[in-house]
């Protein structure tokens, strides 16, 4: 497969503003579908879940793989709710372009934000797809503005819509200024730009034209000089400054209506990039990480993917299934063979990469071998988790992992019977494997068994799976709270000894804590000076502060963040001491210390945002004063106020059918994790 010709690209945006529909129409008009599915039907290609189907929305990504031109389009649909951000995370972190879709209506919405901030932090080259121009208040102008106002991006337009709502009925492509219109079944005719549309679309092309110019000098000559653009100067113009992410192309259509999806296609070929693109002459500097020795990391590879070169792999999706478990790769360098052994690097063991898949949502192609560039599954994988890097042994070349934000809701779950507690944690083990937003975890104090997710609708899909599997009783969802400390506590000593008539035990740690400047979980320094305590103990005692601080802190049994701690002194002894006894003095003294350090809950603070009808809005920021809310901001737009509001987690469960209530179902909302903050004390 010629490099050149991958696409690695994904679908994202916020929920309901036709992704699905999108991939369906792509599918379709590829080739892949015989006949569209629907996400009201429940058939659609990349919602193959039952659960997604039943409830009409993306919970997990899922992959296809399709041909268009000469290309071959590595498809990722993504969910566009905030409780499944882990899916639009894993997927652009091994993405190389995305499409950004949003509704001509709506125009930029809150998971929109969200999703083009991730992929601002991926570097990840985009365009957009103003969908649903068939939909009654649709508004073209309005969409590219939000992309000004709300992103900050620099929208490229190429389409000129022709007509909105009911009467739209294609555009005009500004670039190769034909006149493109769709019949009532889908299919397309070319024109040339009618004169009374002439002048609308010059002007657009002029437009067009300076914006691009101002980036490329060889367009500014022509342009200055009154000689012709040529259509391919300009699209090989706008293919540069959309792989630099000076621009984003905007293009427009109905995917309901199949109108746009070929030359979104085109477009996704013509514009965004392919992995020889992202790379760079040190193979991807900036996505390898220090590795073992905390020393330089060897980069031994060609300027661009070499299928000939040694293989260097990211697995960015692990799903545990029946037959062995699922791990989707991103393969940056070498080829990969079915049936041969490869090296983790992470983890520092031997994998067999069974069998390569070729993935189309749930369905699979068996192939022989995939090269660098490319996005496949393996089943063989048995310690292999998210974010592990593939690459030869000893080669100290490891990837940037994934990273994903803390869980903000928890719920207790127990089985039914003894019998069903060993098929519980296996149930939860295979959830966590496969959604790394998911943590449980096992409270030795009431016996219970925690399991904390995103939100109240990612937990309601986490049990509904488990509940399939195992008979199982829920406790009320919970606040994930956090703990922290608010002053330095001074020198605290604990002395660990004891003589039993043998070997005993001795350690004496002297610790310091307090609060940790800026963003941090966790930082220890050592300052014992001379040698003191020898370096193994030192580092047994880093650890036992970790752990102490994940078992919770003295203000509420919560897990602890954003600390320093510091060893001070301690004294050991040539016979009695070992690393057992530090990590026993080093809890007790943290433990005293974190009491002294005046400890306070931290409790997660939402970032709300509202969508709602001009005359609900007294009623819904009401609402949000009486929940402790803060608005942060609101505007108005065609007739309906967006609003921003930051909100205490505690004060939000039920607030969907509450809001409903106020605005007689004439709202939209949605809701993400944006920081923690000191809860308020209680009543003295």
């Amino acid at each position: 497969m010629d490099i050149a010709k991958i696409r690695n690209i994904g679908i994202a945006a916020h929920i309901d503003a036709g992704k699905t529909t999108t991939t369906e129409g792509i599918l379709h008009r590829a080739g892949r579908k015989h006949r569209e599915g629907s996400v009201d039907g429940g058939n659609t290609t990349t919602d193959s879940d039952p659960t997604e189907r039943q409830r009409g929305i993306t919970i997990y990504s899922a992959a296809v793989s399709i041909e268009w031109r000469d290309c071959t389009i590595n498809l990722i649909d993504t969910p566009g709710h905030v409780d499944f951000t882990a899916e639009v995370e894993r997927a652009l972190r091994v993405l190389d372009g995305a499409v950004t879709v949003l509704d001509a209506k709506e125009g930029v919405e809150a998971q929109s934000e969200t999703v083009w901030r991730q992929a601002d932090k991926h570097r990840i080259p985009r365009l957009c797809f103003v969908n649903k121009m068939d939909k009654l208040g649709a508004d073209f102008e309005s969409a590219v503005q939000s992309l000004r106002d709300r992103l900050s991006a620099t929208p490229a337009v190429l389409h000129l819509p022709v007509g909105s709502e009911a009467s739209f009925s294609g555009f005009v492509d500004i670039v190769r200024m034909r006149l493109v219109r769709y019949a009532a079944d889908g299919s397309f005719s070319e024109s040339d730009v009618p004169p009374d549309m002439a002048p609308d679309a010059a002007r657009a092309r002029s437009r067009l034209i300076e914006l691009v110019s101002d980036g490329d000098y060889g367009i500014m000559e022509r342009y200055l000089e009154g000689d012709e653009v040529t259509s391919e100067s300009l699209t090989a113009a706008i293919r540069r400054q959309t792989l630099s992410g000076r621009l984003h192309p905007v293009l427009c259509g109905s995917a309901i209506r199949r109108v746009g999806i070929q030359h979104l296609l085109d477009a996704v070929c013509d514009l965004l990039p392919c992995p020889a693109d992202t790379a760079t002459s040190e193979f991807d500097r900036e996505f390898v990480a220090e590795s073992f020795g905390g020393g330089e990391p060897e980069i031994s590879r060609s300027p661009f993917p070499d299928p000939a070169a040694d293989l260097v792999a990211l697995a960015f999706k692990v799903v545990p299934e029946a037959t062995g478990t699922l791990t989707y790769i991103r393969i940056y360098s070498g080829s990969l063979r079915a049936g041969t052994r490869i090296f983790n690097n992470t983890r520092g063991l031997k994998e067999n990469a069974t069998r390569l898949f070729r993935m189309h949502a749930d369905k699979r192609e068996m192939i022989q071998q995939a090269d660098a560039g490319d996005i496949v599954a393996v089943i063989g994988f048995k310690k292999t988790v998210t974010g592990d890097t593939l690459a030869p042994k000893g080669s100290n070349i490891v990837l940037e992992s994934i990273s994903f934000p803390d869980p903000v809701v928890s719920m207790s779950i127990e089985p039914r019977s003894a019998a069903d507690r060993d098929r519980l944690i296996e149930a939860l083990s295979d959830m966590r494997l496969q959604d790394p937003t998911f943590h449980y975890r096992h409270d030795a104090e009431t016996g219970e068994t925690i399991a904390s997710g995103m939100g109240e609708l990612h937990m309601e899909i986490v049990l509904e799976r488990l509940r399939k599997r195992v008979g199982c009783a829920v406790g009320k969802p919970k606040v994930a709270y956090r703990e922290t400390v608010t002053a330095k506590s001074g020198p605290v000593e604990h002395r660990h000894i004891k003589q039993t008539g043998g070997r005993g035990q001795r350690a004496i740690v002297v610790l310091r804590v307090e609060p940790l400047d800026g963003d941090g979980h966790f930082l220890f320094a050592d300052e014992i000076k001379g040698g003191a305590v020898r370096r193994q103990y030192v580092l047994a005692v880093e650890k036992a502060c970790l752990e102490s601080m994940r078992s919770g802190g003295p203000a509420g049994g919560h897990p602890m963040t954003g600390v320093k701690a510091t060893l001070m002194d301690g004294e050991e002894h040539e016979v009695d001491s070992s690393d057992m006894a530090f990590g026993i003095a080093a809890r007790e003294a943290f433990k005293k210390a974190v009491a002294k350090a005046r400890p306070r809950i931290l409790e997660p603070i939402m970032r709300l945002s509202v969508s709602v009808a001009e005359e609900y809005f007294g009623r819904v920021s009401a609402d949000l004063s009486s929940r402790g809310g803060v608005i942060m901001g609101s505007e108005s737009v065609g007739g309906r106020r967006l609003v921003a509001a930051d909100v205490p987690l505690a004060r939000m469960f039920g607030y969907a059918s509450d809001v409903r209530s106020l605005t007689g179902g004439r709202v939209g909302w949605s809701m993400e994790p944006e920081r923690y903050e000191l809860a308020p004390l209680p009543p003295s």
